[in-house]
């Protein structure tokens, strides 16, 4: 195969808004997530998903639990990934039709109403853009592409075809950061004017994926589709041509973050980065980037790690600082935490309001300061809002509710292009060893 083959959430007014937690009662409050609009009683929409590796079987995962679909066509080009995600869906009650070739199934299969795109990310702009032309409504995971052009031609297919395109930042559909950034910060001011953001993924060295030598696939198999080898096959998250790197695999999440709760996209960035660790790759294993954004508040410098040499720092989280207080949010709801500065008001309201939970914890342990230009250490608060959902779970029921017209997609392509222009102009920065800047209509397409 040829390698070239509306409104979101955040949208809502703070009225709006507190009107949809309002609806949610305790549900939110108390850990239970509302329904995005999947009705059991409508005919099953009919799904395609093409990759069927480890991000794929993420995805397969998290729609298990969503009734009202049925996966009736998968495809990958590993034997040995596809005969597990067809046992498994088989023992789970659909009956999918398997395909090595991605143009074979859209070649035979008519009536899909979706198709869920997990291959490594040099197949998401060709596969996307050959669904969206046949018909068909799509869920991309992230990154768009491995190249600018790629993420750019999407965004133009979904506009040209009318369908409907998610990107996979499931964090878009996420109630806690839903409620943080509208609630909280927009609606409530918690933080007060948000002056820095910090984040970071760090992870421990790893040693690289391998397979088993008995199901590998055939080298004719692996050139056709454009892999040099098994090796390139099973990690082509460290190779140029397949992907972008720890910057586009981690950071893309997390800066994607940024632009939403900030409400923009930075004007500049700076960064380092490079192989230190592991020799036999491309990309580098870290990386460190400072972006500038000027909001309509003022400017806002944020700073963003991504390690893959040590888990160190505390996991992944983004961290937005304000002169009231900071909002440190995570998909991991153990590092989700709010901290109030001393000559704050109170937030005691939000407390009452099932907002928040006072926490024992604080940033500091109570002892004799050390210098006298030390501040006092900021209260801790909790963020009662529990996610008991697979974290790609409401991201999905996004789109399938979009796709039965009772919902808009959370992370359409066109808005997340501009979260990954960011994401590639830090890449740029580190590869350049310059400051970066950011043209505003670089963004849109």
């Amino acid at each position: 195969m040829n390698n070239q083959l509306i409104s979101t959430v955040s949208g809502h007014n703070r009225r709006d808004f507190i009107k949809l937690v309002a609806g949610a009662g305790a549900a939110l409050a108390w850990g239970r997530v509302p329904a995005f609009g999947i009705n059991p009683g409508k005919d099953a929409l009919r799904l395609a998903i093409v990759g069927c590796g480890a991000q794929g079987q993420v995805l397969l995962n998290a729609c298990a639990k969503i009734p009202g679909i049925k996966f009736v066509a998968i495809c990958d080009i590993w034997d040995y990934a596809r005969k597990y995600v067809s046992r498994t869906l088989k023992n789970a009650g659909h009956e999918p039709n398997v395909y090595t070739d991605f143009e074979d199934l859209l070649e035979k299969e008519k009536s899909l109403d979706g198709v869920i795109v997990a291959t490594p990310d040099f197949y998401h702009a060709p596969y996307t853009n050959m669904a969206l032309k046949a018909g068909f409504h799509v869920y991309c995971e992230k990154m768009m592409s491995n190249t600018v052009e790629g993420a750019r031609s999407m965004v133009r297919t979904m506009k040209e075809t009318g369908k409907l395109l998610q990107i996979g930042h499931q964090r878009r559909s996420n109630p806690r950061y839903i409620v943080t950034l509208n609630r909280l910060i927009n609606g409530e001011n918690i933080t007060g004017r948000i002056t820095a953001v910090n984040g970071q993924w760090n992870r421990a060295a790893s040693d690289d994926l391998g397979w088993p030598k008995t199901a590998a696939i055939p080298a004719e198999t692996l050139a056709k589709y454009g892999f040099k080898d098994m090796h390139a096959f099973r990690n082509w998250r460290w190779f140029r041509e397949y992907g972008g790197g720890p910057l586009s695999d981690l950071g893309a999440h997390q800066i994607d973050i940024y632009n939403w709760f900030l409400g923009a996209a930075p004007v500049s960035v700076i960064a380092s980065g490079g192989i230190d660790y592991y020799k036999t790759h491309e990309w580098f294993d870290q990386a460190m980037a400072i972006y500038e954004y000027r909001t309509e508040h003022g400017t806002v410098r944020a700073f963003y790690q991504v390690l893959t040499t040590t888990s160190a720092g505390g996991g992944y989280f983004e961290e937005f600082m304000g002169i009231n207080g900071t909002a440190k949010i995570s998909e991991n709801p153990a590092i989700t935490a709010f901290f109030r500065e001393a000559n704050a008001p109170s937030w005691e309201p939000y407390v009452r309001a099932k907002l928040l939970a006072e926490s024992a914890d604080t940033t500091a342990p109570k002892a004799a300061k050390v210098d006298a230009r030390e501040t006092a250490a900021l209260a801790a608060y909790r963020l009662p809002i529990v996610l008991n959902k697979a974290i790609h779970q409401p991201h999905l029921e996004n789109f399938f509710a979009a796709i039965r017209g009772e919902a808009k997609l959370n992370c359409p392509a066109d808005e997340a292009f501009a979260s990954e222009m960011t994401v590639f102009k830090a890449i740029e920065a580190v590869d350049t060893k310059q400051l970066v800047t950011i043209n505003p209509e670089e963004l849109h397409v």
